[in-house]
């Protein structure tokens, strides 16, 4: 029995021990959705947690003349995570292609960011282009890992899903702007609004226990980019890159990068659209779980 298969077990075997608190009352239900639903997430986000572990691990215990730099390390290190998730069938190699495509955009728009002085990277390096180590397309890749992983582990539904074709759209020209603000008027406040305008009705429909649940699309995306902007915070409280803001020492990223995540959760939705196209939740699933709201467990 593989790795995936003997955690699929334990679940299971928990998830029966359980039960019977479950079926206390509608009060114990829903706390053990929540507790599960707090569980899958994290499980989610396995990639991007290990990263912001060792990004923190090293700020704080690296030592100061070890021969290999602590930016080769953390490549290195995500590339050796990125092949056991794999090696283990904890991710699936579609998963990885699209998350090697998070990994060049991001490398992409950093190159460009660190030449306009947006922020830096202070340390030596000798796997880098330019001022940009390599380990930072990681970053990046950990919003599409979450994403990924998440789509596929609460069984994510969408209801009222805007056209495919206006999706790709408005995510190309979120990543445009991030170019063009530098050269043209910025066009976010166009943006946050045509995303309101486009998602307004739509719905996330996932399974954190038996039962479908929802949450709207918009207070998800951002609740997931200030979600980002905390872990922002971690990475550059670790020094792994430095605002302006930041030059005589550490203080808070500004909440106003929370918006530019949000833009970027749009392009990470519809890249990771590629692997697990949206699926909508029938109404006869919505129907029966309704009718079931009151039953045991």
């Amino acid at each position: 029995m593989g790795l995936k298969e003997r955690i699929k077990q334990v679940v299971a075997d928990l998830d029966l021990k359980a039960r019977p608190w479950v079926a206390k009352g509608p009060w114990h239900r829903r706390g053990y959705e929540f507790l599960l639903f707090g569980l899958k997430e994290a499980w989610s986000c396995l990639f991007g947690g290990t990263m912001l572990a060792l990004l923190v691990g090293t700020h704080l215990w690296w030592p100061g003349h070890f021969p290999l730099a602590r930016y080769d390390f953390l490549v290195l290190a995500a590339l050796c995570v990125q092949a056991t998730l794999l090696a283990l069938r904890l991710e699936r190699w579609e998963e990885a292609r699209v998350i090697f495509v998070f990994h060049v955009v991001g490398t992409i728009m950093e190159l460009f960011k660190t030449a306009k002085g947006s922020w830096i990277y202070p340390e030596h390096s000798l796997l880098r282009i330019g001022g940009v180590p390599l380990f930072s397309g990681f970053m990046y890749a950990c919003v599409g890992s979450y994403i990924a992983r998440a789509t596929r582990i609460l069984d994510l539904r969408i209801s009222h899903y805007p056209p495919v074709w206006a999706c790709w759209l408005l995510a190309l020209l979120a990543y445009a702007n991030f170019f063009t603000h530098h050269y043209l008027p910025d066009i976010r406040w166009g943006l946050f609004a045509l995303s309101v305008l486009m998602f307004w009705r739509a719905s996330f429909w996932f399974k954190p226990d038996r039962k479908w649940r929802s949450l709207p699309v918009l207070p998800g995306f951002i609740l997931t980019a200030i979600f980002i902007w905390f872990a922002e915070n971690l990475g550059t409280f670790a020094g792994a890159w430095i605002y302006p803001s930041q030059h005589h020492g550490w203080r808070m990223v500004s909440f106003g990068k929370v918006g530019s995540w949000y833009l970027l959760m749009l392009l990470s939705f519809v890249l990771v659209s590629l692997v697990h196209p949206v699926q909508p939740v029938s109404n006869e699933e919505r129907l029966a779980d309704a009718a079931t709201e009151g039953a045991p467990a």
